[in-house]
């Protein structure tokens, strides 16, 4: 398979997965556009093989054997996604310490399925969602890694604490609570509740607070997006505006997270760009 056919699979990927991602970082300039395609296609087969793979501890322990495997040199030349990754270890300074750290993260996923405090999830919420901005800091701005570092992380937690609060009920079917068990029990939600889909008071403040947690990371992550290269600025201002929306949608449909996956309509999208550029 040649590096062209493997961006093309790639972005396939990304398209029918997050069309939130797409349409945000379709506004790069192509180089970059296909480098993300790439990072992206890594989480992707890295999340599916957790949520949705048939033995997945034996699958996650042998994609991190291909991938060290591939920072050795040696990959599966008719796989879109290595081929395509090995294009962007050459043509940016990429880290391999964050695609260890997602992967660390998955395997968090087969085993804890409750967090008791906030403090743990975020410890979560760096490992499968901040790792990817550090994953994408060598091509959306190259040589200020270590200037940027933490605010990436920060837009990371935010998007992931934004997935945590869209995903509720979703995240019910499969077993998993994220939202911290103390801060549910705070405000006095049970599980039994959550399974009932009931959204009571108490529910609706403990989303708030995470929800207010998550938009002070945004607020934070936003405030050196003007340290990166122009060509980078659109693209993740409207990443995180797009998803910060999210947030927004939800509470306008009256916290329904347990039976509704809410996302932001490509008509709000163009509106939220069309203040952005």
């Amino acid at each position: 398979m040649n590096v062209k056919q493997a961006y093309l699979e790639c972005e396939r990927v990304i398209a029918e997965n997050s069309r939130t991602f797409y349409k945000a970082f379709s506004l790069l300039p192509k180089a970059d556009r296909l480098a993300v395609w790439a990072v992206y296609a890594f989480c992707r087969r890295v999340d599916d093989l957790v949520d949705e793979g048939d033995s997945p501890v034996e699958s996650l322990r042998q994609f991190e054997q291909e991938f060290q495997q591939f920072l050795d040199g040696h990959y599966d030349m008719n796989d879109a996604m290595w081929v395509a990754l090995s294009d962007v270890f050459k043509r940016y300074d990429m880290d391999p310490q964050p695609f260890k750290e997602q992967l660390k993260g998955q395997e968090m996923d087969l085993t804890i399925h409750r967090y008791s405090t906030t403090e743990d999830l975020l410890v979560y919420c760096y490992h499968v969602a901040s790792t990817v901005g550090l994953m994408l800091l060598p091509i959306l701005a190259p040589g200020r890694h270590q200037e940027l570092k933490e605010d990436a992380i920060a837009l990371g937690l935010a998007m992931q604490l934004t997935n945590i609060l869209r995903d509720v009920g979703e995240d019910l079917q499969r077993g998993r609570i994220y939202m911290p068990t103390e801060r549910l029990a705070h405000f006095e939600v049970s599980e039994w509740c959550m399974r009932k889909g009931v959204i009571s008071e108490g529910f609706t403040r403990a989303w708030e607070e995470l929800a207010v947690q998550a938009e002070a990371y945004y607020d934070q992550a936003n405030r050196t997006i003007h340290l990166y290269p122009k060509r980078s600025q659109i693209p993740l201002k409207s990443a995180s505006h797009f998803y910060r929306h999210i947030l927004t949608t939800i509470r306008e449909k009256e916290y329904r997270v347990f039976d509704t996956k809410h996302f932001v309509s490509d008509e709000q999208k163009a509106e939220i760009l069309a203040v952005l550029q």
